[in-house]
Parts: C-alpha cells; structure tokens; sequence
C-alpha cells in the first residue's frame, strides 16, 4: 500500500497557499471581466465601512451640538443623514453585485476544471485506473472541481476586509495607537487555534479517502437501479445498511472528537478576546467622560473597534478556512500533475494508410505496476494484413491483456509490437487508435440516445445519420431499433426520464454497431457477445467476418465453434503462447486446444 501524505501543521499550510495564484490564474481564464469587476466592487465595498462610522460620528456630535444651541444652522446634519442613507443604498447595491459575481464566477470556474478534469484523465494511462491509490487522488480532485469555488470567496472577502481593516486601523491610529496593539495580541491566540484544528480537520479527511469512497459505493449499490435486482433477491439491505452505519459511525466519531475539542478551544480563546475588547471599551468611556473625546469621537473609536475585532477575527478565522482549502485544492493541482507514460513522442509517424507486413509481437512480456506477476510471458506472434486471429485460453489466461497491448493501452515491459515493422511507439498515439477499433466483453451501456450510443464507435461523426443506421445494420441492431417508441433518438437505460432499458443481447448488438462507425484496418471483439447463445454468436461473428473482408481481426471467444472460423488460433496459457495455428492444424495436433474443442462438443451434442 502506497504511503500517505501527512501533513505537519502551519509550515504545510503556508506552502499550500503559493496554489492560490494558480487557482486565480483559472478563475480569471473562465472569465476576465467578470473577475476584474468583482474585485472593483469589492475595494468600493471595503471602504464604505469607514465612510459610515466617520458620517455616524459627525451626525452625533452635529445632534449634541443643536441640543446646546438649538438656534444654529441644521444643514449639515441633513447632509450627514442623506450621505449616510446614500452610503446604505450603493452598500447594498455592491453587496448584491458580489454575490451575483461570485455565484456565476464559482459556476464558470466548476464547469472549467470539470472539463479539464474529464481532459486530463482521459489523457492518462489505462493502468493508472486500476490503481486504488490513483482512484483516492481521482476523487480527491473530483471533489475539488464544485466545492473550491467557496475558496474564491473567502479569498476575495479576505482582500476586502484586509482594506477595511487598513481603513478602520488608520482610524484608529490617528487617536490612540495603543488600541490597535491590544486588538492584534485578542486575535491571535484564536487564531492560533483555528489553524491548527484545520489542519487536524484536513489530516483526517485525507487520511479517510478509501473509506469515504466505499461509503459513496455502499451508498451507490443500496439504492440503484443496476443492482436493485441482486439486492432484492440475495436479501443485501441489511448487510449493505449495517457496513454503512459502521463506517460512518467510525468516521462520526473520529470527526467528533475534534468537533469537541476544537468548540472548547475556541471558546476559551474567543473569550480572551472579548475581554480584551472590553477593557478597551472600558478605557475609550474614562477618556470620554473626562472630556478628552467628544461623544461622537466615541462613538466612532468603540464602532471602529468593534468593528475590526470582528473583521480580525474573521480574517484569522478565514486565513485558516483558506489554507485548508488551499490544502485541498492542492489535491487537484496535483492530479494535474500525473502524467501518461504511454503518449505520442515527438516526429511521431501516422499509420500507413494501408497496412502492408502487419503486427508483430516479438518477445512481449508485461506484467501490472505493483505486481510481480506476469500477465504476458514472452509471446510472439504475426498478425497480416487481413488476417483473422482468434485468441483462446482460460480466463485469466492474458487474452485481454494481449489486445490490450495491441491497441496500446498498455506498454509491453518486455519485447516490442511492430505494426509494419515499426515500434508501436513510434507511431502517433491518437491516430494509430484510429485506426482500430475494438469493443470489449464489458462494454459501457450508455444512458443516451440510441443513435449516440452507436456513434460512441467514433464520436467525431455523431452528426451523421446515415453512417450511424448503417452501422446499425451491419450489427442487426437497427431490429432493435425499430422496435424503440423513439427510434434513434430513444434514451437508452432508466436513468433518465422517458428511457427505455434493453436485454443484454439488445444492448450487444447496439454495442457491436459502434465496431462498424470506425473506419479501422483493426477490428476486435474482446467477447462482446458472451451473453448470445452458441448459434446467435456464430451468426454475428460469421456476419462480421463477412463485412470486414480485406480487414484484419481479433476475435476473443470461449466458444470453439465460433473460433473456428479464423484464418489463425493462438492458445494462451499463462500468458504464453501454447498452441498456434488454423482450426484444423490444432485439432490435428491433439493438443489442449483439440481437447477443449472435443469436450464443449460434447457438452452441444449432450
């Protein structure tokens, strides 16, 4: 098991906000007006604070002034009064401004890393996915793509108090400095403490991935449409609720015992602070009995204290929430950094556009990352041009792995695959995948329309129609088709409204269309049609033997009397090659193969 990050406490923190710049640099790339005006409205809003207790200030002085001498001009207080109501309106105004910047600026920013992240992980290697530790750093990242637009927020807020704060503390300093001192030494012992219960918060969620994800999947397969049939008839409601309540209830109290430590904590210090304030409070009302301060002046100093008490605490509360979040956007910036390492180098070929020698195997070896198990030992085998192989072996005997190698989704550890006597990597990834086109034993059932699950084959043409009944022909699933209220435009699965579900061998047919979209020299069938019965694969494969003439194939069966059809039979044992040749020349043989046939004979003949 690969080992987990810890974080240490304040240092980490620190060095996890050098990802801000970064995290605005995407914010403003989603939208640049927007966030330039945001951040205008914003320093407008951070001095109206200021504006207010200064007016206020003058409108009380101006009043104990009139009481004195009740015979003395009113205008100024009248102006006082209306700046002040002016100030109220355009405050709210603003106010109204930022959250309607915010909510669309957090939206813009979602969709953005949403499509970057579908973007990069299609990007990155097949085995990558079948790494649980990958899968933690994938929801990780996942889960930063919608919740850091709070983090924008709070960083914008943070810049607009931190100029409120100046404005206030300049206030201040022009009566009495020794305020401002007292304020900053009430605020950091509260400060102290929110950090490091952030920091204690962000430790136990990172350190909770794995569970957190199979709470998703318990969750998940309680209540879904897919496995509601296995759940009902095994009876797995109680067995999946009570695995559920377990881990929830260990992370409950795991996240309690912090909950509680942290509330008494920040009680304790938050009440350091209030006590503070109060004795300046205490120190502001004998300077002003005693006539040093008008009681305007009063007025303004306790409000300016007030005020950036609170406005402190909240940037030192907010500093904490915004170091977290830096910690957890750091999760996505370093999904980003995950690199393929099967990609396309540079002065990449493109693939003849007709294949001349074919494929070749030399030698090809691979086993998993992690692992020291080979799933491949040693295999070498020529596939021609036009040629049709046919892959046979018990499960796990590497089959899968074979093709998958051949359509360079996984890079041999071993040996090299020669596509016209040319390395495999040699060629332009993108294009030599072009130019195959495979569908695998567990293809996907996508919840969209009929013509687009076909056109799922090669998605670039999904506009065109005709290619699409065409290919839905050559499968024989345009008779399914036909049959839908919607035809192709029917919304497959029922997940969404108005959709219909398929059987499995509907589903297949539909899935073996998406094999004639592509415009492939290599097409494979990784048993995409296990769910047929002997005769009805027989038919579909003898019928894509038929539409794919000049064109060279794999085919991947259990079943022998399909198998037979291919031009060449390679048995795979192990990984290794065991058998290699025509149906006839195996049989002959008397070997493994012959064996196997003889016996599922028997078991048709019954």
């Amino acid at each position: 098991m690969a080992k987990k990050k810890t974080v240490s406490g304040f240092r980490e923190q620190w060095e996890a906000l050098q990802s801000l710049p970064r995290f605005f640099r995407m914010i403003w790339e989603a939208s640049k007006w927007m966030t330039a005006g945001n951040v205008i409205l914003r320093i407008i809003k951070a001095a109206i604070p200021l504006a207010v207790l200064w007016v206020g200030k003058e409108i009380i002085d101006e009043v104990i002034a009139l009481i004195n001498n009740q015979e003395a001009d009113h205008s100024w207080l009248w102006l006082m009064l209306g700046v002040e109501l002016g100030l109220a309106v355009v405050s709210d105004l603003i106010n109204r401004g930022i959250i309607l910047m915010d909510s669309l600026l957090g939206d813009l920013y979602a969709n953005k890393t949403s499509v970057q992240l579908i973007q990069h992980a299609a990007r990155l290697d097949l085995y990558q996915f079948e790494n649980p530790d990958f899968y933690d750093k994938l929801e990780r990242a996942r889960r930063q793509t919608t919740n850091r637009s709070v983090l924008m927020t709070q960083v914008l807020s943070q810049m607009q108090d931190t100029i409120t704060v100046i404005f206030l503390g300049i206030g201040l300093v022009a009566f009495n400095p020794w305020l401002i001192l007292i304020l900053i030494l009430a605020v950091i012992p509260a400060f102290m403490g929110e950090t490091h219960f952030n920091h204690k918060t962000y430790s136990l969620t990172r350190s909770w991935t794995p569970e957190r994800r199979e709470l998703d999947y318990l969750r998940y397969i309680g209540a879904s449409d897919v496995t509601a049939k296995e759940v009902k008839i095994f009876g797995l409601a109680d067995f999946l609720a009570d695995r559920f309540q377990f881990l929830s209830d260990k992370y409950y109290h795991a996240n309690k015992n912090i909950a509680v430590r942290r509330a008494m904590w920040g009680s304790f210090l938050s009440s350091l602070g209030t006590l503070s304030y109060y004795g300046a409070y205490v120190f502001i009302i004998i300077q002003t009995v005693s006539g040093v301060l008008t009681v305007g002046t009063m007025t303004f100093l306790a409000g300016s204290f007030s005020r950036m008490r609170g406005m402190l605490q909240g940037i030192m509360s907010r500093f904490s929430k915004i170091a977290e979040g830096a910690l957890y956007l750091q999760d996505l910036f370093d999904f980003f950094a995950i690199k393929p390492s099967i990609a396309t180098v540079q002065s990449a070929k493109k693939v003849p556009t007709k294949i001349s020698r074919g494929f070749e195997f030399e030698n090809v070896s691979f086993k998993y990352p992690g692992t020291e198990i080979w799933a491949i030992r040693n295999l070498s085998f020529h596939l021609k041009p036009g040629e049709k192989l046919a892959l046979v072996g018990e499960n796990g005997a590497g089959k899968t792995t074979a093709v998958k190698l051949l359509a360079r989704l996984y890079e041999p550890t071993d040996g090299r695959i020669l596509l016209d006597g040319i390395d495999l990597k040699d060629y332009n990834l993108d294009d030599l995948r072009q130019n195959i086109g495979i569908i695998f034993q567990d293809y996907i059932r996508f919840q969209m329309k009929a013509s687009e699950n076909i056109a799922i084959g090669s998605i670039e043409e999904r506009e065109e129609m005709r290619m699409i009944e065409t290919a839905a022909v050559k499968s024989l699933a345009d008779t399914v088709i036909e049959g839908l209220p919607g035809k192709y435009s029917q919304i497959l699965g029922k997940r969404f409204s108005g959709g219909v579900d398929l059987s499995g061998g509907q589903w297949q047919k539909i899935a073996l269309a998406r094999a004639y979209m592509r415009e492939a020299q290599l097409l494979i069938l990784d048993e995409p049609t296990s769910a047929l019965d002997a005769r009805a694969e027989h038919e579909v494969f003898l019928r894509f033997a038929e539409l794919i003439e000049g064109k060279s194939a794999v085919l991947i069966s259990h079943r022998f009397s399909t198998v037979r059809m291919a031009d060449k039979i390679l048995f795979l044992e192990q990984g290794q090659k065991l058998e290699y040749g025509s149906h006839k020349e195996l049989v002959a043989k008397g070997g493994k193969y012959a064996e196997l046939f003889a016996l599922q004979a028997q078991g048709y003949l019954g």
